[in-house]
């Protein structure tokens, strides 16, 4: 019997109303939710925005995304049966999906 999860992603972009899409993914105990983010990438929807740089537990910050209602990195969150909500960060400027800026202004590219 293959196991399942269900994940509720706020999709978006700054100047488009967001939405809820809904997907369906295998579920194995001990997997993170950017494990799950990355299989609706690469088998159902490679145009949803995330951003991470490794999956190393922690060492690289990039995949900060709110889960029910709780700042997580994805990286480190496990991924349970039943159905997760994951939003981009609060309180920062959105890109596009769960890409949020997280760069000090100091620090980004200038046009």
């Amino acid at each position: 019997m293959t196991l399942t999860a269900t994940l509720v992603i706020r999709r978006g972009a700054p100047d488009a109303a967001p939405r809820d899409v809904t997907w369906e993914v295998p579920f194995e105990p001990g997997q993170s939710v950017l494990d799950a983010l990355r299989w609706i990438r690469s088998h159902r929807d490679p145009t949803l925005a995330i951003r991470y740089a490794c999956t190393n537990a922690n060492a690289c910050k990039e995949c900060m995304v709110r889960i029910g209602g709780k700042t997580v990195y994805a990286c480190t969150a496990r991924l349970h049966e039943g159905t997760t909500r994951i939003e981009p960060l609060p309180n920062k400027s959105l890109v596009r999906d769960l890409v949020t800026e997280i760069a000090p202004p100091d620090e980004r590219l200038k046009d």
